[in-house]
Formats: structure tokens, C-alpha cells, sequence
């Protein structure tokens, strides 16, 4: 996820932190504190409850890193690679490749809201014992909403909707059943969009009836189902190019430019007539250095133009998603999100062979949805899979 920085890892995974972490944490921390905690233990100094509602809102920061954490060892121990954990406002997603069975599948969605239900069964259990034995009022409330908390995210987490784990786990017991993993994902896509367009239209009659939580359910709820859809577009995606190699799909010969111009000659001499919005760029030897984007060349001020060498803007060829003919798309497609997205740089023997841009994969899966004599090429799309779990 963009705009996240490390903070540590996970038995050799890498754990990140959006931007928007900080800010959910005060918000909880806040809510402890001011309502909360008063409430439930009145009488007590403002200092105690502001460092009783921090110390909630961190548990519940340890208890998404847990649930995360369940999801990317459970992935592991199945043999699946995984890239990283992020938290962020929203939760956590766990970015790894996709299971190559449905067992599999099954049992990483399950444990994420499995570790929520045992965390949260733990400390209401904590809560009642602690109660007992020394009825101190502030830890008491604390572990309480902790423990609600958790068994609330792990019970939401099960919801039949992608990209909730339920949505993973509906998947996963529907591929098993029909043996077609995307049928089983267009499935869970369609049951995703449904019931997070209910939680956003529950959320905002909450809303209107002066609950200001239920603005919160329509934000989630309208994620669910905007990125259910993505989903869904992305298993129809990989059906239209199942068995489709690189080389059926590649732009060639390709439209290059040299990388030692400045970028004033460059947008004149060279843009000008490429009609591309991104450019691969090749050096005095002919080997493929970069990209280009058009639109960040067009943004350096006219002042450094005539001085600035176009490579010098340019994604290196290390940032760039490169693939052999040979290989089948959408095994390509599927690793954008570690690489530098699209367009492809397809190599043949070192050289630049051919390039794969949004407009020539739409144009497959279009050719696919309206027969081969009738498909007129679209216009320039994206394309992407969301790799949020949730």
C-alpha cells in the first residue's frame, strides 16, 4: 500500500503502518477516554483515563498486528509467498500470492478472525477475573472493550464478502465445490458487493437517526463493495486470459526513445510524434534502460529542460515489470503488485522484444467477451487485483 513505512516484521515479513494509523489510534484512544472509560468507572482523574484509553487503543493495535500475523503464518506454513502486512485505518491486509488450492485458501482466511475470537474470548475472560479478584474498575473496562472489540472484528470479518475473510472463506468452500477458482471469486465479488451496499445503506439510516457511528459503516460498507467489484472484475479478467502468453499480447515493434536527450528535445524531437503517454527508453547500446511517463516529463518547469537528461526522470529498468514471450499473462499480471505495474517490458535475449500496456490487455479481454470477429479494440483502460484481506 502507498504512503506506508516499515515498523518492524513478522518472522521475516514485513510489517508497514499507513499514514492513517496514527490518526485511528487517537480517534480510539480519544473515545476511551472521553466516554468509555467515564462511564463505566466515573470519578476518576482525566489524567487516568487518557493513559488507560492509550493503552486500549495500543491493544488494539497489537490485536490487528495478531490477526495479520495469523494470516501470513498460516500462508507460510501452506507454502504461499508473502510480501507484507500493512495496518491501516480500515484494519490490516496481508499481501501474498494466491493459493493453489482451496484447503488452503480456506484455512488463511479462517485463522485472521479465529486469532479476533481468541483474543476477544481472552480478555472479557481477563475482564470477569480480574473483576473478581480485585475489582480494579479501569484495566477491568479496558480489557472489556478489548475483548468486545475483537469478537466484534472477528465476527465482522466472517461476513460472506469479499474482501472479508468470510468473502475468502465463501470463496474458498465454493472453489472446492465447483473445482473453478474463478467462478468461485466472481461469486464471492458479487456476494461482497451486495452486502457491502446493505452495510453502507444501514450504516446511513443510523446515520439520519443520529447515531454518528453509522457514518463510519457506510465508509466500510462502500469499500466492501467498491473493491468486491474489482474483484469480481479481476476473476473475469483471468478467465478471458487464461493460456494467453505474453508474446499474443505485446505491442511490437515498440515505440522507443533515446535516454540521453535532454527533456526539452525529447518532448519535441520525440514525444511529439510517439502518440504514448509512456515511453521505454534505450541507451548508446540499444539496451533497454527504463520508462518514461510523458505527463512527469511535462511537469519539469521550462527553466530545466534544456540541462535535465530524460533518463534521469525515468523508472530504471529495475522498477519496471519485465517477462519472457513465453510466459502466460496473467502469471505476469498477478506480480504487478511487487513490481513497477504496468506497462510490461517484455525481454527476448536481453533485448526489448515487445510492450504490454492497459489498452492491449483490455483489448484481449475484450476480443474474448465479444467473439473474435467482433471485437474492435476498446479504449486505454487500467487493470489491477486488489490484494486486500481484511
Amino acid at each position: 500500500m502507498k504512503d506506508s513505512i516499515r515498523i518492524g516484521s513478522l518472522r521475516g515479513v514485513a510489517l508497514r503502518a499507513h499514514w492513517s494509523v496514527p490518526l485511528i489510534m487517537f480517534l480510539l484512544a480519544y473515545g476511551l477516554a472521553s466516554r468509555t472509560l467515564p462511564g463505566y468507572a466515573p470519578g476518576l482523574a482525566p489524567v487516568v483515563y487518557a493513559v488507560a484509553g492509550v493503552v486500549g487503543a495500543l491493544l488494539l493495535l497489537v490485536s490487528l498486528v495478531v490477526h495479520e500475523a495469523a494470516h501470513a503464518l498460516t500462508a507460510r506454513r501452506a507454502g504461499i509467498p508473502v510480501r507484507d502486512v500493512t495496518l491501516w485505518a480500515l484494519g490490516g491486509m496481508t499481501r501474498m500470492d494466491r493459493p493453489t488450492t482451496a484447503r488452503a485458501a480456506f484455512t488463511v482466511a479462517v485463522s485472521g478472525p479465529l486469532a479476533s475470537l481468541v483474543l476477544g474470548g481472552a480478555a472479557i475472560g481477563g475482564a470477569a477475573g480480574l473483576d473478581a479478584a480485585l475489582g480494579w474498575r479501569i484495566p477491568v473496562a479496558v480489557l472489556g472493550w478489548l475483548g468486545g472489540t475483537n469478537l466484534l472484528l472477528g465476527v465482522f470479518n466472517l461476513l460472506p464478502a469479499a474482501p472479508l475473510d468470510g468473502g475468502r472463506v465463501l470463496q474458498a468452500l465454493l472453489w472446492w465445490r465447483t473445482r473453478d477458482r474463478e467462478r468461485a471469486q466472481r461469486a464471492a465479488g458479487r456476494s461482497g458487493q451486495v452486502v457491502g451496499m446493505a452495510l453502507a445503506v444501514v450504516g446511513w439510516l443510523a446515520f439520519v437517526r443520529g447515531v454518528s457511528g453509522g457514518l463510519w459503516l457506510v465508509v466500510i460498507g462502500v469499500f466492501v463493495a467498491v473493491t468486491a467489484a474489482a474483484e469480481r472484475r479481476w476473476a473475469e479478467l483471468f478467465t478471458a486470459l487464461r493460456g494467453v502468453r505474453v508474446a499474443e499480447a505485446m505491442t511490437s515493434p515498440v515505440v522507443t526513445g533515446p535516454d540521453w536527450l535532454t527533456v526539452d528535445r525529447f518532448l519535441s524531437e520525440v514525444a511529439a510524434q510517439a502518440g504514448h503517454s509512456v515511453l521505454p527508453l534505450l541507451d548508446f547500446e540499444g539496451h533497454a534502460g527504463g520508462v518514461v511517463r510523458l505527463r512527469r516529463l511535462a511537469a519539469v518547469p521550462s527553466g530545466q529542460r534544456e540541462s535535465l537528461r530524460v533518463r534521469d526522470m525515468a523508472n530504471p529498468l529495475s522498477q519496471c515489470t519485465l517477462a519472457a514471450p513465453d510466459e502466460l499473462l496473467i502469471s505476469v499480471l498477478e506480480r504487478l503488485g511487487s513490481g513497477g505495474g504496468l506497462p510490461i517490458l517484455v525481454m527476448d535475449g536481453g533485448r526489448l522484444g515487445g510492450i504490454v500496456t492497459a489498452h492491449d490487455i483490455d483489448r484481449l479481454a475484450r476480443r474474448d467477451t465479444l467473439g473474435p470477429d467482433r471485437g474492435a479494440a476498446p479504449p486505454a483502460g487500467g487493470v489491477g487485483r486488489p490484494g486486500i484481506d481484511a
